[in-house]
């Protein structure tokens, strides 16, 4: 299974500053791979290809030719991905901003390891010369094959190593089946088909995201004031990229929490194939709904299904379970949470309790759970052909 090592390193000052310079160049591929395909739609009104993008930069900068490729490669990703987002019907924009810097990244004939932690990374061949190759110490080697290194910046320079630790799928025996009601206050309500049910709070996450949302705030405030890049300006601003950075690390660390323990809830109880609610869109356009005299209340609203880590929340779930030989699928929730299973009546609730007029009542994102859980595998919004048991509440430490 691939991984990823995110770790500090130790480098002479020299080397530090030529880091520093492969980004800044780095970013200079980027926006001439910008310039390039603009240059060759409005010529030819066709896109630029993999290999004449790859041809056009060959030897044009200070820096190794996989690296090259590799800035060519994500802007071809953007450009697709971007395509793809409009084919749906969407205002996704191509690639068209200018970068300052850009990740650099070595591929693996780019660098080479060494067993006390030394490593060289290769430099290429610049008007005619080897390059000296930049050699940096790490702490610790990760136990695999490395594929690749990207150097990143987080506050200070650091290298993510991408490799493969040498473990395959498990193999899955269960036989139960779950639905996922993926939730802003409590980040996964789930039932299984044996009639065991989990929520997983995520106060934790919210309350981060509150705090930062509020720091972040107090300094706009502030940076609004001074004159832009002064020296209070940039003291402000170092202290914005602190708490950016502090949060993420923070987010990351509830998710992976939260992620684990919905991974051993399913191992405990016998999943084999667990249902994801598609949400995709789910905050698009908010704001420009008319409510009289709700300016407050949508802007609040907006706030916390931004701060939804729902796309995450199915990534981290996705490699962790298929580890595990459980299979994570997508499937539409329209009207899941609103909808009575019993008499089909549709309301939107506001409490932590759902509520009819028929006599159901049920715990809102179990409710929603449920409902899911049928549309799925049922194909329709009905009473479950199980009874729930007793739910099963956790948090994060």
């Amino acid at each position: 299974m691939l991984r990823c090592l995110k770790t500090n390193f130790v480098a002479s000052a020299d080397t530090i500053d030529r880091l520093f310079d492969c980004n800044r160049v780095s970013g200079q591929v980027w926006n001439y791979c910008v310039e390039l395909a603009r240059a060759h739609h409005v010529k030819s009104g066709k896109w630029i290809t993999k290999s004449e993008l790859q041809t056009a930069t060959k030897g044009l900068f200070p820096i190794h030719s996989q690296s090259i490729q590799a800035v060519c490669h994500n802007y071809l990703f953007s450009r697709d991905a971007a395509m793809k987002a409009r084919r749906k019907g969407l205002k996704n924009k191509y690639p068209y901003k200018k970068k300052k810097t850009f990740n650099t990244k070595w591929a693996n004939n780019g660098f080479v390891l060494h067993e006390n932690g030394k490593i060289e990374l290769k430099m290429g061949n610049w008007k005619g010369q080897r390059q000296k190759p930049l050699v940096i110490w790490v702490g610790r080697l990760p136990q695999g094959e490395v594929k690749e290194i990207e150097l990143i910046f987080d506050r200070k320079l650091m290298i993510c190593m991408s490799y493969e630790d040498g473990v395959g799928r498990k193999e899955n025996k269960g036989q139960h089946l779950a639905a996922i009601d993926a939730g802003e206050i409590h980040t996964i309500a789930a039932v299984a088909s044996n009639g065991e049910s989990v929520i997983i709070t995520g106060r934790k996450m919210r309350s981060i995201h509150q705090l930062r949302n509020k720091k972040l705030a107090e300094l706009g405030r502030k940076m609004s004031k001074c004159q832009k890049y002064s020296k209070q300006w940039k003291k402000y601003n170092r202290a914005k990229q602190y708490i950016l950075s502090k949060s993420a690390n923070q987010l990351k660390d509830a998710l992976h929490k939260t992620t684990k323990q919905f991974v051993a809830w399913c191992l405990e109880n016998k999943v084999r194939e667990v249902a994801f609610g598609d949400v995709e869109g789910v905050g698009r356009n908010t704001s420009k709904r008319k409510k009289k005299n709700k300016k407050v209340r949508r802007q609040t609203t907006n706030q916390k299904v931004s701060n939804w880590m729902f796309g995450k929340l199915y990534q981290y779930l996705g490699y962790k379970l298929d580890a595990e030989g459980i299979e994570l699928n997508k499937h539409d929730e329209s009207f899941t949470s609103q909808q009575c299973p019993c008499c089909e009546r549709r309301k939107k609730v506001a409490s932590r309790h759902y509520r009819c007029k028929c006599g159901y009542e049920q715990h809102r994102d179990i409710h929603g759970a449920s409902n899911f859980y049928a549309k799925t595998y049922y194909g329709e919004i009905r009473s479950l052909d199980f009874e729930l048991k007793k739910t099963k509440y956790l948090r994060i430490a």
